[in-house]
């Protein structure tokens, strides 16, 4: 069974950094397509960090370019999120979605897109706070 647990959210102060984690189970990230999304408060939930499967091509959000940077670690099945500079405006919850095979380009479109309304199966998530 295909898993993700999203970790590493946490309050900060604006300018702060954090890195969250997507530990997978059940899915080999590295044949992956990987996207990060976030739903801040009366939000709706969109796509800010998009990596394919192939080339490792990357996608972000205009709001969060220069400052979130997306990753993989293979060896430990564990995408990631480092997030500097931060703003309280990234604030909200933050979730990981996978998908290998036929789905990942699916899956960067939606993220690219923020096409969040036919996606199930999410996580808890981790929730980011950006406050003085």
């Amino acid at each position: 069974q295909e898993q993700l647990v999203e970790s590493g959210g946490g309050l900060v102060q604006p300018g702060g950094s954090l890195r969250l984690s997507c530990a997978a189970s059940g899915l080999a990230l590295d044949s992956s397509a990987i996207a990060w999304f976030r739903q801040g408060p009366g939000k709706d939930r969109e796509g800010i960090a998009c990596l394919s499967n192939s080339n490792d091509f990357t996608h972000y959000r205009e709001s969060v370019k220069g400052r979130f940077t997306i990753s993989r670690d293979n060896a430990k099945n564990t995408a990631y999120l480092q997030m500097n500079s931060l703003k309280p405006e990234d604030t909200g919850v933050y979730y990981c979605a996978a998908q290998s095979g036929p789905g990942a380009g699916l899956l960067f479109k939606q993220c690219v897109l923020s096409q969040v309304s036919s996606m199930n199966g999410w996580g808890k998530g981790t929730l980011v706070n950006v406050t003085s």
